[in-house]
């Protein structure tokens, strides 16, 4: 008798005095990201032919979980779409920011996910919100039923760049910034500009430091967009007033989601732990639950990422000249250089040791090389991280509009 035997579909079976079986199956992952514009616009038909995967159709009907701030801006006409094109609609509504992204937050997506008696294969979820609301969804979604699909529109430009176009969801637990969480990714994401132009300004800039970090390790030439019509971009919504205007807005949106999406593809699971879209997220976990709600979570990416740029800068990876131009970049973004909690003995060699732990022990931290490179470094000391406090601290008043 042999030893061994494989099987159909990579099963494996050893004829030991113990038995044991090996099973092995690969499952295809494809989600697409669509640019939109004016979704709900009555005579807009992108949701109903736009993916193939997601499309819905008159007679359906929808579970539409909507962010609080959305539903008090867009709720009657995120509703007169849905009734004009014969979709039976039940909306909850859901206060989605840091203090309340947890548990219960996705407990309350579930029940409601169970009330409408939802069928899992033909009828996904629809999330309209912030990144805070598309991680609760999701996460909620991923556990409904081992696996319910869910259709995320993003409406904060953090959204539009970041949150909406992984496969990560997560909330918070305890001390802990998404400590909970799955990969699931949504089955389509809908990147529509028309929800930025009701956003506040401080959440403009807050998404604008998800396009900075992938600038900074990816591309010059992006970084060189963000300085040219960044803090215009802020102040025109991203809505392309002028021309010019909605070219860089085109440009800067479809530049941020292309790179984040060719950094994830090859390593959805995260199976390599050096990620250059891991920039700014070494220290800003610690960072922001610190110092919550005072923080959003782009600035306190910003703050890892000027931190860093100073580190970088003492180790000759980047001029003196490079780390004034990032950090001014940062300032003309309206973004914070600085917060009290860096001044707190021990919070960034807490911070580095919670993040290695998350990374299998090893510090696998981004560092800027020049504008738009980047390297991985392991031996970063509390010595050197102190070094760096201080001279950010003095460097974020010298620096010039």
């Amino acid at each position: 008798m042999r030893s061994s035997a494989s099987l159909k579909h990579g099963l494996s079976h050893s004829y030991s005095a113990q038995p044991a079986w090996t099973v092995e199956s690969v499952k295809q992952i494809r989600y697409h990201v669509i640019a939109a514009t004016d979704l709900f616009d009555p005579h807009n038909t992108q949701l109903l032919d736009g993916c193939r995967d997601a499309v819905v159709r008159s007679g359906d009907r929808r579970l539409v979980v909507l962010d609080s701030n959305i539903a008090r801006l867009y709720r009657d006409r995120i509703e007169h779409w849905f009734t004009v094109h014969g979709i039976a609609a039940t909306f909850l509504v859901v206060r989605a920011d840091e203090s309340v992204k947890n548990w219960a937050s996705v407990t309350s997506v579930v029940d409601a996910m169970n009330d409408f008696g939802l069928d899992r294969r033909r009828e996904p979820v629809i999330a309209i919100g912030g990144g805070v609301l598309l991680d609760v969804v999701g996460f909620a979604a991923s556990l409904y039923r081992r696996g319910t699909p869910y259709v995320r529109i993003p409406t904060t430009l953090i959204g539009l760049v970041d949150a909406g176009v992984g496969v990560k969801t997560g909330v918070n637990y305890g001390e802990g910034k998404n400590r909970l969480g799955t990969y699931a990714p949504a089955i389509a994401t809908f990147v529509d500009r028309t929800f930025l132009r009701t956003l506040e300004t401080r959440q403009l800039s807050n998404g604008f430091a998800e396009i900075l970090k992938m600038a900074l390790v990816r591309s010059s030439e992006l970084f060189e967009l963000l300085e040219d019509f960044g803090p215009a971009l802020i102040a025109d919504r991203f809505q392309g007033s002028t021309e010019q205007l909605d070219s860089a807005a085109r440009r800067i949106v479809a530049e941020s989601i292309h790179l984040m999406l060719e950094e994830l593809q090859p390593n959805l699971w995260e199976l390599c732990l050096e990620r250059c879209v891991d920039y700014g997220h070494t220290f800003s976990p610690t960072l922001e639950m610190a110092a919550l709600p005072a923080l959003l979570h782009g600035e306190a990416v910003t703050i890892d990422m000027a931190l860093t740029t100073v580190l970088a800068h003492r180790r000759g990876e980047i001029t003196g000249a490079e780390r004034d131009r990032i950090l001014l970049l940062m300032k003309r973004l309206e973004l914070p250089t600085w917060n009290e909690v860096l001044a707190r003995p021990g919070v960034l060699d807490a911070a580095l040791a919670d993040t290695v732990r998350h990374r299998d022990g090893e510090q696998r931290l981004p560092l800027p090389v020049g504008i738009g490179r980047h390297r991985f470094v392991n031996n970063v000391t509390p010595g050197e991280l102190a070094e760096a406090a201080a001279e950010l601290s003095s460097a974020r008043t010298a620096v010039r509009s």
